[in-house]
């Protein structure tokens, strides 16, 4: 099926996205409180359950009957279909995978089109709260099919941020945490859920005014650009530049704060201490 990008078949994907992440969520709750084996992908900390697996084939299943001749990046899959496609589904069956393991509710489906590179669809279904964000390019975001717009904050000091830290924090001094640092003292307070698509889904619907985060995956943040930019907020790079989905770092806002949240990421002082890695 070819696509191009017009509104009325960004919707048909979309559509075809909600249905896909509706049922990867429901596989979720069918796992939740009842893992019987948790893994390791290689590094600390980094966990994948039968739960994320099983969600990624039914997602995969519904996207691959309805766009065979479409590209697939998934979390626990890699690379899959036709790689030469300018369409390319970015998933992520369980967003939050430590969460759920110790069954913490936080914890999402996550599934983004990019369209020549550019991310134009995206959906984030939280199924323990029954929480589906949806977007498309031009076609506004939603949460549970109403309408959803950013917060009203404009000063730093007076916003409350989100942030997370990658699975190598341990092995690497550039690791968040003089950041979260710096901006707990400077602003209201700075949130850690665990769910990057569910950070940029709370700060699309006004509930959160800024996130940033380092390490970070294009499956975790591809939808999520979609519902934030048509929430009425702001997705770069932290120097404000045009973010590269493939670069590891992202700086997200309600648009007010923007360049505030952005002048200190670039200015925050590195920790007063040398053994942090050790302890």
């Amino acid at each position: 099926m070819h696509l191009t990008t017009s509104s009325d078949q960004l919707q048909i994907c979309l559509e075809i996205a909600t249905e896909a992440a509706l049922a990867g969520g429901a596989v979720l709750q069918s796992y939740l409180g009842k893992l019987e084996e948790i893994s390791e992908k290689g590094r600390s900390g980094d966990l994948v359950t039968v739960a994320d697996k099983d969600s990624e084939a039914v997602i995969l299943d519904i996207l691959n009957r309805h766009f065979p001749n479409h590209a697939i990046l998934a979390e626990e899959s890699g690379k899959l279909g036709n790689t030469e496609s300018e369409f390319l589904w970015v998933i992520d069956p369980l967003d939050g995978t430590t969460n759920f393991a110790h069954q913490y509710p936080f914890f999402a489906v996550s599934i983004g089109l990019l369209i020549a590179g550019v991310p134009q669809v995206g959906v984030i279904f939280d199924p323990f709260h029954n929480e589906l964000f949806c977007a498309a390019k031009g076609l506004g975001a939603t949460l549970n099919r109403r309408p959803i717009n950013i917060s009203q904050t404009v000063e730093l000091s007076k916003s409350l941020l989100v942030t997370g830290f990658g699975y190598d924090r341990r092995e690497t001094t550039d690791n968040n945490y003089a950041e979260f640092c710096h901006l707990t003292h400077l602003t209201q307070g700075v949130r850690r859920s665990g769910s990057a698509a569910l950070d940029l889904a709370h700060v699309a619907c006004g509930r959160l005014d800024g996130y940033w985060e380092r390490a970070i995956a294009p499956w975790d943040i591809a939808a999520g650009i979609v519902l934030l930019e048509e929430a009425g907020g702001k997705v770069t790079a932290y120097d404000s530049s045009p973010i590269s989905i493939d670069s590891g770092r992202i700086l997200a806002t309600n648009g007010y704060i923007h360049p505030f949240l952005s002048e200190e990421l670039l200015r925050v002082p590195s920790l007063p201490f040398k053994g942090i890695l050790k302890m």
